[in-house]
């Protein structure tokens, strides 16, 4: 199998495997217990929120576990608007993950007024439109690190700024950019910023939110007095412990890690590029995460290509995995292209450690002829 969806959720590292599986089997108590075995589940817990708090320049103290990014998004979200009066803006971008945006829409139909910002051709955000948005005061703006989908990566360092400058709470999904490029929470002034575990090597069903300290903050999930009482219910101990131990590995790696990543990225978009001379890299002209291409092949069905792709034993994708079973294009395309996108012509690569070069190649190469192939049934497509 060739793996390269990357962005949708990686595989486990060895390591994390090890240190979860003795969890699993040696440390299965309650952390919330009074005796020996209870304390030293909570040690491990500490341990694991001190490697996710170093690999983004926070506290310690600061970081609250979930089951994943889109809890900690929402938590995120919630714990700003009820902050707010009645009526608040929110501020977001069109081209969110979609645990951002249906939250946002959620709060629209309960009476807030919400501002989606539009990007670019190439998803870039405009900081002119930020700053206009920013004129209304709003209880939040949410905007994402990098896209899940184009990889394209957002000015978050000056979005904090200027919403610093104006007092507003500043949400940032950083999920798709912790673990390929350098995450500091102080740099980009984030008042909440919130990664998932299976996105870096860790588990499925573990994230966290960073939550500045002295921030707004309301429980998602009330009931008990785990993690200073931030959120109730008892510790996914082996997931956070798996989490944590991912934290240290990626964070050790990361500019290795991204270094190759980008030399498989830059191969197989020249290949694709001369193979497919119609194939369009979305978000080329602008600053992208270093393993991930989006392509748009005109005249291809998108479904139809990962169906070809899939029988030559590779794994790719449409876009985010949270909407691969819709019949829709994507938003983030449609946001990009400034109009209604009427079929999915759009596939997702984004490649991770265990890839070589040949794997690139042989995936530039299969890519060439699944286009030929369909091409020859779509007359849309005959100038591929």
């Amino acid at each position: 199998m060739l793996y390269a969806d990357h962005n949708a959720t990686t595989p486990l590292a060895p390591e994390v495997l090890e240190a979860m599986t003795a969890c699993l089997k040696d440390h299965w108590g309650n952390p919330s217990a009074s005796y020996r075995f209870g304390a030293e589940l909570r040690e491990r817990i500490e341990e694991a929120r001190y490697n996710v708090a170093s690999l983004i320049d926070a506290r310690p103290s600061e970081v609250i576990f979930t089951s994943g990014a889109t809890e900690a998004n929402v938590t995120a979200i919630e714990a700003a608007a009820r902050a707010g009066a009645a009526g608040q803006v929110v501020v977001t971008t069109s081209v969110e993950h979609p645990s951002v945006l249906e939250k946002v829409k959620q709060l629209q139909r309960q009476g807030a007024r919400v501002t989606f910002l539009g990007v670019s051709s190439q998803g870039e955000l405009s900081l002119d439109e930020l700053r206009e948005a920013l004129e209304a005061g709003p209880a939040l703006v949410s905007v994402m690190w990098a896209n899940n989908e184009t990889g394209v990566v957002f000015p978050v360092e000056q979005v904090g700024q200027l919403c610093v400058a104006k007092s507003v709470p500043f949400h940032c999904d950083a999920v798709q950019a912790v673990g390929k490029i350098p995450v500091s929470v102080d740099r980009a002034k984030a008042t909440y910023l919130t990664l998932s575990g299976h996105k870096i090597g860790g588990p499925k069903g573990v994230g966290a939110l960073y939550c500045r300290a002295g921030s707004d903050f309301v429980p998602l999930i009330p009931g008990g007095h785990q993690q200073a009482g931030r959120r109730g219910g008892t510790e996914n101990v082996a997931g956070i412990v798996g989490l944590g131990v991912a934290a240290k590995l990626v964070g050790r790696k990361l500019q290795s890690l991204a270094a190759h990543v980008l030399a498989l990225r830059t191969e197989f978009e020249r290949m694709a590029r001369e193979f497919i001379p119609a194939a369009i890299i979305n978000g080329a002209g602008t600053t992208r995460l270093p393993n991930t291409t989006s392509l748009t092949l005109p005249g291809i069905n998108a479904d139809a290509l990962l169906l070809l792709l899939d029988q030559e034993g590779i794994c790719a994708s449409s876009g985010s995995a949270c909407l691969a079973d819709s019949e829709e294009p994507s938003h983030v395309i449609q946001a990009m292209a400034g109009k209604q996108v009427v079929c999915r012509e759009v596939i997702r690569v984004s490649f991770g450690p265990g890839n070589s070069v040949e794997e690139a190649h042989h995936l530039a190469l299969v890519l060439n002829r699944a286009v030929a192939a369909l091409s020859a049934e779509c007359p849309r497509a005959s100038d591929l």
